[in-house]
């Protein structure tokens, strides 16, 4: 068995343990992804982002005539997450650096669909930010999801960015506790596949922050879908809908590894621009992948 090339990569320090396997010959099962996902014994990451050309996975077959690459994503545990936003970035950034795709344009398989990627060209002195088209926000509903920190409970509104949300506005992100476990949501009923939980503070106008608990990975730096719903849910709370008034609208999100700008348009598509960054590869000795 041979060395099992990886490289690591992050946006606003959501950060990924990333495996080209083109040809989609690679099977890692999800002990596998969490062993490699592991700060202390493995590589470490938030999640796992495998590369795989469309046509070569069954997930992902339908979508090769619209995207040539599909981003097979792990949560840090090993269970399959549907998207990442950050991840999506990061996804991106490979392929330009990998010589799989230009500056400019491109379009990424996911299991939420086909995302339509922007990598504006390097400045001279960072690498150019990532604009994902991060689909359309539903609000499933129901009403009266609740969230539970301890002794303390705030109202939450479900948002699915082809995963799903609860987010929260708060008084304190403090009051969000460690996030190291996941926070109570309720009804359970609304997220029978679990949910990812976003607590939100105003900053300014249309300028927010916020702190996450992502299903399968505990709090994490920053989250992608996360800000995405954010930015909803907080356009609804101020009475901003792109869909009714025809103008699009965007927010500032702040998250604890850094700043992203979240636009609706009025056609419901949302777009998040940040950005993304490779700062390692190697090659994994294969007697630890094998001595699992």
């Amino acid at each position: 068995m041979k060395g099992l090339r990886f490289l690591k990569g992050h946006g606003t320090e959501n950060d990924f343990v990333i495996v080209p396997d083109p040809d989609g010959l690679l099977d890692l099962s999800p002990s596998d992804v969490a062993r490699l996902c592991d700060r202390r014994a493995g590589i470490g990451g938030d999640g796992l982002l495998r590369i795989v050309r469309s046509a070569r996975h069954p997930e992902a077959e339908p979508m090769a005539a619209e995207a040539e690459w599909f981003m097979d994503y792990r949560n840090s545990d090993g269970s399959i997450a549907e998207m990442c936003g950050n991840g999506v970035r990061v996804f991106a950034r490979y392929l330009v650096l990998a010589g799989l795709a230009e500056t400019g344009d491109l379009a990424v398989a996911t299991r939420a669909g086909v995302r339509r990627v922007r990598v504006a060209a390097d400045g001279p002195d960072r690498p150019g930010e990532v604009t994902v088209e991060m689909g359309r926000a539903q609000l499933p509903g129901p009403d009266g999801i609740l969230v539970t920190v301890g002794e303390r409970q705030w109202p939450a509104l479900n948002v699915n960015m082809g995963n799903p949300h609860a987010v929260a506005f708060v008084d304190d992100l403090a009051h969000a506790g460690n996030l190291y476990t996941a926070p109570g949501v309720a009804p359970a009923a609304a997220y029978p596949d679990g949910v990812n939980v976003e607590f939100v503070v105003d900053r300014g106008p249309r300028h927010v922050a916020m702190r996450v608990h992502e299903r399968g990975s505990g709090e994490t730096r920053s989250c992608g879908t996360g800000a995405c719903a954010v930015m909803v849910a907080a356009a609804r709370r101020d009475g901003a809908d792109p869909a009714l008034t025809g103008e699009p609208v965007a927010y500032t999100v702040d998250v604890p590894g850094g700043r992203l700008v979240i636009s609706e348009q009025p056609d419901g598509v949302v777009r998040m621009t940040g950005p993304a960054v490779i700062l390692a590869e190697g090659e994994l000795d294969a007697g630890w992948l094998a001595a699992r």
